[in-house]
């Protein structure tokens, strides 16, 4: 991208008409050098997960894959070590800075085996379907800074509603391709990527396609994705989201979102998180014929220690909401076992949030949700699309409840030692395509840093 087309020239232009829009000092101008603004982190995160999926006669193959028909069950098992290093250097100093992040992730088998591998979840598989003892994989992504400006190349992570990367199991997911950030115009955050593929969450490769969520397997993929957008935050209690992204021969999407939070009362705060995507098949359109706009609104209200929300969520299409990247998808109703996105398909969600911290231990917390959705259609899929192999019927309806207890250590040598449990179930009819599941996951991550 030229430099006449960065942030850095937009507020330029920008404070000509309007004084005092833009960041009065960039953040290279502020640079202490290579070495001296440099940090680095180590994660370390054990996770057990136990899935328990109902009804084997309904996985099609998805579930112990490796293994012969007649041999496969509903048990998934997994215990696993994760070793997360990451390093991000400061900038040189000067009118342009140069700088390099870098990552290395391990995963090694505490626990697991052929047959409970099923549909794997945190560990790497072998030829054969058996999880294998280790993993790992290694990257870097060279920067470049101009005021406030970050032009960065290599193997990263990504975070916005278009193009996200999920870290909810052992590893994280990273993609590898350039991104821009910007902060040089003032209360935006403006973000654009072009990303050409990655390594999924329990990949030992980095030299992997995107990973796209629903279309089939089997279809043939775009080998790019870009996007452009940003947040805008001129008011505290109020920001707006907007973007437009595009994977390659497939569908361009569009979204909206906003965040707004009231006072209503001395302690009490009622907030409204809307999420608004809109996405169409474009260029040769691979994954068939695509016309699909899902929105999501979450009300919630917050008083002392608790916090109630009730959210709704809707599909408009004849087939489901679809993503480039496992964490791409900021709906309120993308639940742990479904993200209840299907064709036609409407839910509702209650939830509820305790923070128990004066009443037994500081940083422990509570989360209970309950989702149910109904309304599903796919009898006007495009039969030649990517999407027919999930089999969904009309009348589909189904229901999740997920219940989660973290405590997190506020001080002392263990601050920052962290402790999940969970526990999710999720049920639905023969029209709906996901398959009813009981998991259970318990996670410890300890974190250090320099």
């Amino acid at each position: 991208m030229k430099t006449r087309y960065t942030a850095l020239a937009l507020c330029v232009l920008a404070s000509m008409t309007v004084p005092g829009v833009c960041v009065q000092a960039g953040e290279q101008q502020q640079s202490a050098g290579l070495v001296e603004d440099s940090h680095w982190q180590v994660l370390n995160r054990i996770v057990y997960d136990n899935r328990d999926y109902k009804n084997g006669g309904r996985s099609n193959g998805a579930r112990n894959a490796f293994k012969p028909r007649a041999e496969r069950n509903g048990y998934a098992e997994e215990l696993a070590y994760g070793l997360m290093a990451s390093f991000q250097s400061g900038f040189t100093q000067g009118t342009v800075g140069f700088g390099v992040d870098a990552h290395s992730y391990i995963g090694v088998k505490l626990d697991s085996g052929g047959g409970r591998a099923g549909k794997s979840r945190l560990l790497a598989l072998d030829k054969d379907g058996h999880a294998r003892d280790s993993f790992s994989r290694t990257g870097a992504a060279a920067k470049v800074r101009l005021s406030s400006t970050v032009l960065k190349y290599g193997e990263q992570r990504t975070k916005n509603p278009i193009f996200s990367s999920s870290d909810t199991r052992l590893l994280p997911e990273t993609t590898r391709g350039w991104l821009l950030t910007s902060s040089d115009l003032k209360d935006f955050a403006l973000q654009a990527g072009h990303f050409t593929g990655g390594a999924d969450r329990n990949s030992n490769s980095q030299n992997n396609d995107l990973v796209v969520n629903y279309a089939n397997p089997d279809a043939k993929k775009g080998n790019a994705l870009s996007f452009a957008g940003g947040t805008w935050k001129g008011i505290p209690a109020l920001s707006l989201t907007a973007y437009a992204g595009r994977y390659e021969d497939n569908w361009k999407t569009y979204y909206l979102g906003s965040y707004y939070s009231l006072p209503v009362t001395t302690t009490g705060t009622l907030a409204f998180d809307l999420n608004l995507y809109h996405s169409k098949d474009y260029g040769q359109a691979r994954a068939g014929e695509i016309d699909n706009t899902t929105w999501s609104l979450m009300v919630s209200y917050a008083q002392g220690n608790h916090k109630l929300g009730l959210g709704y969520q809707k599909v408009d299409g004849d087939t489901p909401f679809d993503y480039v990247n496992r964490g791409s998808i900021w709906l309120g109703n993308a639940m742990q076992l479904s993200d209840f996105n299907a064709p036609r398909e409407a839910s509702w969600q209650l939830k509820y949030d305790y923070d128990l911290g004066d009443l037994l231990l500081p940083g422990l917390n509570l989360t209970a949700a309950y989702t149910r959705g109904s309304g599903i259609d796919g009898s006007g899929m495009d039969q030649k699309g990517a999407y027919t192999w999930l089999g969904y019927g009309k009348g589909g309806k189904h229901w999740e409840r997920d219940l989660m207890l973290r405590y997190t250590v506020q001080d002392g040598k263990a601050k920052g030692l962290a402790f999940s449990l969970r526990h999710d179930v999720h049920r639905s009819n023969k029209a709906q395509a996901e398959l009813d599941t009981n998991q259970v996951r318990f996670a410890v991550e300890y974190p250090l840093g320099g």
